[in-house]
């Protein structure tokens, strides 16, 4: 089960990395903590906060959203379509991440949990001696309603 994050266990985490819970930083958070399992663009985050009425522009979006990825907070995620998008990073420290399902047709995005990767990844550290700390797979397809 992933933990539920507050706002305030939020800034408390950008309090560790040194950095404020600027009025700007909060709204971005507000919005993942709302869109919880949302994969969210930049432009996404701009638009939701533009439906509240909020005038923070899209350069403090991006700065704020590269701020929360360096601290672990949200994960910048690439689906190959040259468009970043992040999500809230809900896992713990050295735990794998899920994976995600790509779809070709309608762009849509699919989380998968279960972990298969584990014997490749024992497998690839043992013949290359290579440490590894976590790895993210994607997998570009169809789904069943592009099929």
């Amino acid at each position: 089960m992933q933990p539920k994050y507050t706002i305030n266990e939020l800034k408390k985490r950008l309090q560790l990395g040194q950095h404020k819970m600027t009025p700007q930083r909060k709204v971005v958070l507000e919005v993942f903590l709302d869109n919880e399992n949302a994969h969210l663009s930049a432009e996404d985050v701009r638009g939701m906060l533009r439906d509240r009425d909020s005038d923070i522009g899209l350069a403090t979006v991006y700065r704020a959203l590269e701020l929360m990825c360096d601290l672990g907070i949200l994960q910048k995620m690439d689906f190959g379509d040259g468009c970043s998008r992040y999500e809230l990073n809900l896992t713990e420290p050295n735990a794998h991440q899920h994976h995600h399902l790509i779809c070709r047709g309608c762009g849509k995005v699919f989380e998968f949990s279960d972990d298969l990767m584990d014997e490749l990844e024992d497998t690839i550290a043992e013949k290359c001696k290579f440490k590894i700390l976590d790895h993210q797979v994607k997998f570009f397809g169809y789904c069943e309603e592009c099929q």
